[in-house]
């Protein structure tokens, strides 16, 4: 909230005509200083007593001075605990919404990855047809859980989908490059490799964590 200070212009006014200054020599000058802002102002001391100019403090406490009648108001940018008061924090956890595209995400994917690996097994080409509307499939789903975003959960985990899909492309691009070359494949091309493991890998973690209701780093899902 911001707080207002209202000042009598007529007394700021006779402390600063230079008259008045002249009859009254500051003795001294120091600085001035508020905690929580940078900078200083300069703290002229006249008989005996203290006085910093309104310009002065509204450049230190970033405030902006008007004028209303006989009154010079200064109005103060509200402090950063105030702000962080006001502030909604993010809620903790997994929202619903999200956890079921996620998991829906995963189950596209596994689907993707199972059916790659049965074609090699099986050396039964998949087309690529096939594989492009999985592809599409899994980016739109992908596209809705980043929508259904509601905590700061959320939004960590909707990274870890991102690689999981990421890393499913190129596995999904590997085995395609490697047909159009008619590049014999062994049964176990895919099954024993890391990065099919690392798919399979994260799609289980990922289950795991939602479940826990709490966002957990998972190694598994990062991008290769």
């Amino acid at each position: 909230m911001k707080m207002i200070i209202a000042v009598i212009a007529t007394i700021m006014t006779a402390l600063l005509m230079p008259e008045n200054c002249s009859a009254q020599t500051p003795q001294k000058t120091a600085t001035f200083t508020i905690t929580g802002h940078a900078g200083q102002a300069q703290l002229l001391q006249i008989n005996g007593k203290s006085y910093v100019e309104v310009e002065a403090l509204a450049r230190l406490t970033q405030g902006t001075l008007s004028f209303k009648a006989n009154q010079t108001i200064l109005t103060l940018s509200p402090s950063d605990a105030e702000a962080r008061e006001s502030t909604p924090h993010a809620k903790a956890g997994f929202s619903i919404g999200f956890v079921q595209a996620g998991i829906e995400e995963m189950s596209l994917i596994r689907e993707w990855r199972i059916a790659i690996v049965n074609a090699v097994q099986s050396n039964i080409p998949l087309s690529e047809d096939w594989i492009s509307t999985q592809h599409r499939r899994a980016d739109k789903n992908l596209s809705l859980a980043s929508a259904a975003e509601s905590t700061g959960d959320d939004r960590s985990a909707s990274a870890l989908l991102a690689a999981e899909f990421s890393n499913m492309q190129k596995l999904s691009d590997l085995y395609l490059a490697m047909r159009k070359q008619d590049a014999a494949m062994s049964p176990d091309t895919f099954s024993n490799s890391s990065l099919e493991q690392q798919i399979l890998s994260c799609a289980q973690d990922f289950v795991t964590m939602t479940a826990g209701h709490e966002f957990q780093d998972l190694p598994t899902c990062h991008s290769i």
